[in-house]
């Protein structure tokens, strides 16, 4: 049997910062999702628009290759071909490296497998009529202050932690971070959305109720322009800094 993705909906805001730091794609029975972080650090000069994008772009070119069973070989596997990019680069490099949220998706014989690292959110429905609402962790749980100079304090201290023991782990150049993934097997999926913290602002400010409505505002790329659009005039009202924001809606291919 083969299984592969068909696609309902693929749509992508960019951000107030003006550099697309989202990725998003699928091949054969491999889904993705990438959120690149923020820059914090002090950056390093890689060939792209900011650091996050590189990351993002060479994260989908790996998972668009890959051949692997099992998310878990996928997310390893695309980590590592991450890594021998960036040695002739930045050398061993790593606390300043980008870092991104990421949720990678496979089709199998029992329904779909999930990992994820940090915060990208997916939404499934399966076949007996059950949504369910996957993700690893929020990024920045552990930021308390409130205080601009002491919060900014805290995200570099928490930036320069990850990928540690203890601590948040996330997809930057460290194949042994597949290791820490949230990792689910769900059921025969009839639906499925990934979506960027960016676009799941739609839920924490009440445009939808939850991950039901969510599913069902991004079915269609009409429907998920619409969504991310009202998003976009909501966060205006309220003067809220727009991150960027990426939704992916797929459905398995039938007849195969």
């Amino acid at each position: 049997m083969t299984f592969a993705w068909d696609i309902r909906a693929r749509v992508q805001f960019e951000g107030d910062a003006h550099v697309q730091e989202d990725s998003c794609g699928f091949n054969g029975p491999n889904a993705w999702i990438i959120d690149g972080a923020t820059t914090l650090l002090e950056p390093l000069d890689l060939p792209a628009a900011s650091n996050p994008q590189w990351l993002a772009q060479k994260l989908t070119q790996a998972l668009g290759a890959a051949t692997e069973s099992g998310v878990g070989a996928v997310l390893a596997d695309a980590l590592a071909a991450v890594d021998a990019a960036a040695s002739p680069l930045v050398g061993d490099e790593r606390v300043r490296f980008p870092s991104a949220a990421i949720t990678v998706a496979q089709l199998n014989a029992d329904g779909v497998e999930i990992a994820s690292l940090a915060d990208c959110t997916m939404v499934v429905r399966t076949h007996d009529g059950a949504t369910h609402l996957v993700r690893a962790e929020l990024a920045d749980a552990g930021i308390t202050a409130v205080e601009p100079a002491e919060r900014l304090a805290q995200l570099k201290r928490d930036r320069e932690m990850r990928n540690t023991p203890g601590r948040l782990w996330v997809a930057r150049r460290e194949a042994e971070a597949a290791d820490h993934a949230h990792v689910v097997q769900l059921g025969r999926p009839e639906l499925m959305v990934m979506a960027t913290d960016g676009a799941w602002r739609a839920v924490d400010l009440g445009i939808v109720s939850g991950p039901e409505e969510f599913l069902a505002r991004t079915a269609t790329t009409v429907d998920a322009l619409g969504l991310l659009h009202e998003l976009r005039v909501r966060q205006g009202e309220i003067d809220e800094v727009a991150d960027d924001a990426t939704i992916l809606t797929l459905a398995p291919r039938t007849g195969d």
